[in-house]
């Protein structure tokens, strides 16, 4: 027992001690739950509010935002009818009136956090018992969708569903300030004994060529991926696009290449070749759900995490954790070295937010005092943007109503890659060099212009130093200023 305790504090000062400057560190809010139908737009803002208040002293950076749950919206839109999941009746508008995307992304950016916009492409309904509204894709558009196992699905295979898709995103992007676009890990549905996929039809009127059926549908998948990523950058190239695959992309028994696993797998039955979109540069990051425990025996989460560190290179790759799950089988110190271990993997993604803001197992408790107890920078995309902004300018200390408080003025800057968006402040002891390479002296990630300082003892001096971030959060040089209390 002594030894183990050991070997688990060990593991935790080397989290500590290795904690990087930049991280993905996500988090994932869901409507499809049900936990906001209905409730009314007073206590959702206030249980939105919560989350988001203990998931920024978490160290949480980026939010992900449920906001197109069956092709209906958490946001206001002339394309698509309000969503079930908010109000319980599809097309009705909240009341009061808010609009939950629009107050999100206020809300994020005001704590310092990203919105990723997450929406769900093929999903027309789910088994819940609810009418759709009139102006809903399924009364619209019957013909553009199939029935699974209880399930309203858009057809893969048609080109009319690729564009509806894209120009939902757009409109979404046009309107909104969002950091990123995600989707998940429904494409071609989770198979089901019995049920069989409806589109022989779809197959013989258009087959490409392709001789294989599952290779057909793959194709359908990837047209509509790389059109996706082509909307999102000729929109607004700054927009991060994500995908959250399911854990496995093939087992070692389908293909030599293949995890050491024995479970469902992306490419041959979700029909997801997760590994080609991340090759062609589709995707910015892939953020597979690894939400088994370590030791699983159909699939092992240290044989999973390493699988995917080695073959999927060409993105940013962050990896989805089960909070319950890790918390149940107390693994978080491990999975959390193993995260320390592999330099490909760049953060986590936490399912869900809600067990992390209910601390299960003490993991938020975890995060806040060891693996992210500094703040951290978003991971470079050189792809999309590699130049820094200027450094701030006027950094100066005023006292205002008895409080310290750090101004400065943002950079000059022309277009979105120079121009900047927030700003990183660091606070150093009056004789300690300044290094901005130290995450542990980062005190705060915020869009405005200014920092209240924390109070300190009568004649202490600090050096605190400001630098700018880029949408892409690229960092610039630092201006610096001595404070004297």
């Amino acid at each position: 027992m002594r030894k183990t305790l050991l070997f688990i504090g060990l593991l935790l000062s080397m989290a500590v001690l290795a904690q990087p400057k930049r991280e993905f560190r996500g988090a994932w809010i869901q409507c499809v739950n049900g936990q906001f139908k209905g409730i009314g737009t007073a206590t959702m803002q206030r249980t939105l509010t919560h989350q988001l208040d203990e998931l920024q002293k978490d160290g949480c950076n980026v939010i992900i935002f449920q906001v197109r749950p069956e092709c209906d919206a958490l946001y206001e839109s002339q394309l698509e009818p309000w969503s079930y999941y908010l109000t319980g009746q599809q097309g009705k508008a909240p009341q009061p009136y808010w609009d939950p995307l629009a107050w999100m992304i206020e809300q994020s950016h005001k704590r310092g956090m990203e919105l990723h916009a997450w929406i769900n492409p093929y999903r027309a309904k789910t088994k819940s018992p609810h009418s759709n509204a009139a102006n809903h894709v399924v009364s619209q558009h019957p013909e553009r969708c199939f029935q699974y196992d209880g399930l309203t699905l858009l057809n893969p295979a048609l080109k009319e569903n690729r564009d509806y898709i894209c120009d939902v995103v757009r409109d979404i992007l046009q309107r909104y300030d969002v950091d990123g676009l995600h989707i998940d890990d429904y494409f071609y549905p989770y198979p089901v004994a019995g049920c069989t996929i409806p589109d022989d039809a779809d197959y013989r009127a258009n087959s490409y060529g392709i001789a294989d059926r599952g290779d057909w549908r793959r194709h359908n998948v990837n047209l509509f991926m790389e059109q996706l990523s082509q909307t999102i950058r000729a929109t607004k190239p700054w927009v991060k696009f994500g995908v959250s695959p399911f854990g496995i992309y093939r087992n070692k028994k389908s293909d030599p290449n293949g995890s050491n696993t024995n479970g469902l797998q992306n490419y041959d039955q979700l029909y997801a070749d997760v590994l080609l979109w991340a090759n062609k540069g589709w995707v910015d990051y892939c953020v597979p759900q690894l939400y088994w425990e370590i030791g699983n025996k159909a699939a092992d989460y240290d044989e999973l995490i390493h699988w995917w560190s080695k073959h999927c290179q060409n993105t940013t790759l962050v990896i989805g954790e089960d909070v319950e799950r890790t918390a149940k089988f107390n693994q978080q110190a491990r999975k959390m070295f193993l995260h320390a271990e592999l330099p490909n993997v760049k953060g986590t993604v936490l399912w869900y937010a809600k067990a992390v803001v209910d601390n299960v197992g003490n993991y938020g408790t975890q995060l806040r005092s060891l693996y992210w107890r500094y703040p951290a920078l978003q991971p470079v995309m050189q792809h999309i943007d590699h130049k820094a902004p200027k450094k701030p300018r006027k950094v100066k200390v005023l006292d205002v109503e008895g409080k310290k408080v750090l101004f400065w003025t943002a950079p000059k800057g022309s277009g979105w890659k120079d121009e900047a968006t927030s700003y990183a402040v660091y606070r150093f002891e009056q004789n300690e060099r300044v290094s901005v390479d130290d995450p542990s002296k980062m005190v705060a990630i915020t869009r405005n212009t200014h920092y209240e300082l924390p109070s300190a003892e009568d004649g202490h001096g600090y050096v605190y130093a400001v630098t700018a971030l880029d949408r892409m959060q690229n960092e610039s040089s630092y201006k610096k200023v001595k404070v004297r209390y």
